[in-house]
């Protein structure tokens, strides 16, 4: 029932916007059923309602328009004469049958709540911001910039599927607004853009003889949303859910946007702007764990954000490899660009000396290389110690080995000051944040070995 707290905001922030006074059945009447219904192409189809209860012969694509008013005469009937607001007519609200509710309903009470009509056309307008992201769930924004982009789009949606030599795929419009809200936040957008540069930039797939629409990266969707919002917006809450043979409800949820925030200015500090910019469209597909797993962080943040791949390296003898390949394009792709997207994640996570010492692990790195080269000719003793400090599980193993770099060599007093900073730093680290750091130190000498 949260769609009717959403379509509120929606029509709303329309009036506001565009100096209307719709209602919310008038908006439904002039906005929602002929941008959605009155066509041979829907924009989403709705188990149970009216406009898909086809009588014997009638089907969507040969629908003409007296047949299709008809359909939403019938459903203005269903919502001021019957008293049950089930979700063939206020969607996400139960079924029609008690006996159904766990497998067909969603965002459910069992309250008895008195249901105005404006409610059921509400619910209608609410649900038609859901947002589709990968993993098959559905996001409702309580933000009125957001949600006016997203009514934007359903113009661009229409316009699409009514042309002729496009041939898109109808019933689509939560894949839609996931896309097409990415998209408008991008640094992809542009004023006059068409179909070809959606198409350029991943939104549809060929499947068979028509296109589809992809579902946006939850990730890359957060990145966008971020970059435009204004930097004092700091969290927006988010419902999640999902309508299937078997809804679900995963509830509300706070996007924390200083965290993509934060990875696109680590990012550009630690290798530029153009960098950050030519790598944008990789870099934020590889971020983020699964949907589910980010929501049971309680918060999706920094942490939901973790790079998927590199969960093996926490393993302490997993050693990362960054050797040069022969065609640079390949190498730039393989090892440059997910090395650069893990360091900026691991800083990120890691509390202490963030933004005045980014370059700290890089340092150590270049230190525990030219020691390892320093190694007499022939002998191991140096390249297993630093192995042994890279692969310490923790703090006490780190630190213990550390102790035998710094007896194992003459050092000058640079590098005396730089081991004893390292010392204090692990010190201090929790334990998790080690790991972190751990990690951190491995791939910056795996990229020192590069050279």
């Amino acid at each position: 029932m949260y769609t009717v707290a959403i379509g509120r905001r929606v029509l709303d922030a329309y009036n506001r916007m565009y100096a209307t006074n719709y209602s919310p059945e008038t908006f439904f009447d002039e906005i929602i059923f002929p941008k959605f219904f009155d066509s041979n192409k829907y924009l989403m189809w709705v188990t149970n309602s009216p406009f898909v209860q086809m009588k014997k012969g009638q089907k969507v694509r040969t629908l003409t328009p007296e047949e299709r008013r008809e359909k939403l005469v019938a459903f203005h009937d269903k919502v001021k004469n019957l008293k049950a607001r089930d979700a063939s007519i206020a969607l996400g609200f139960p079924a029609s049958e008690e006996k159904e509710f766990a497998f067909t309903s969603g965002m459910v009470t069992d309250i008895v709540v008195d249901v105005p009509d404006d409610d059921v056309y509400l619910s209608w307008i609410g649900a038609a911001t859901g947002v589709g992201i990968s993993g098959g769930y559905i996001l409702l924004f309580d933000h009125p910039d957001i949600l006016l982009k997203i009514v934007e789009g359903w113009d661009v949606y229409r316009k699409f599927l009514d042309d002729p030599t496009i041939n898109l795929a109808p019933n689509k419009l939560t894949s839609w607004n996931g896309q097409w809200l990415s998209y408008v936040n991008s640094s992809d957008y542009s004023d006059d853009f068409d179909f070809a540069s959606l198409n350029n930039v991943g939104v549809f797939k060929q499947d068979n003889n028509r296109l589809e629409i992809n579902t946006i990266n939850w990730a890359r969707l957060f990145f966008n949303i971020a970059r435009n919002l204004p930097d004092d917006t700091n969290t927006i809450m988010v419902y999640v859910y999902s309508f299937g043979q078997m809804n679900k409800t995963l509830g509300f949820f706070p996007l924390q946007l200083q965290a993509p925030r934060k990875l696109i200015r680590f990012y550009k500090k630690l290798f530029g702007e153009n960098d950050a910019l030519t790598d944008l469209r990789t870099y934020d597909e590889m971020y983020g764990l699964h949907f589910t797993a980010a929501c049971a962080q309680g918060a999706i943040g920094l942490k939901a954000l973790e790079p998927p791949k590199l969960k093996p390296y926490y393993s302490s003898d997993k050693m990362p490899k960054l050797r040069k390949k022969a065609e640079p394009d390949k190498d730039y792709k393989d090892n440059i660009i997910p090395f650069r997207i893990f360091k900026t994640w691991l800083l990120a996570m890691i509390t202490k000396n963030k933004e005045e010492q980014l370059d700290f692990s890089e340092r150590v790195a270049k230190a525990l290389y030219d020691y390892r080269r320093s190694d007499k000719k022939g002998s191991t003793k140096f390249a297993n110690n630093v192995t042994q400090l890279l692969q310490a599980g923790t703090k006490g193993a780190f630190l213990k080995h550390l102790t035998e770099i710094i007896q194992s060599s003459e050092w000058d007093s640079d590098s005396l000051d730089l081991f004893k900073e390292l010392r204090d730093f692990v010190h201090y680290l929790p334990p998790e944040e080690f790991r972190y750091f751990n990690v951190l130190l491995k791939f910056d000498y795996a990229y020192q070995e590069r050279s």
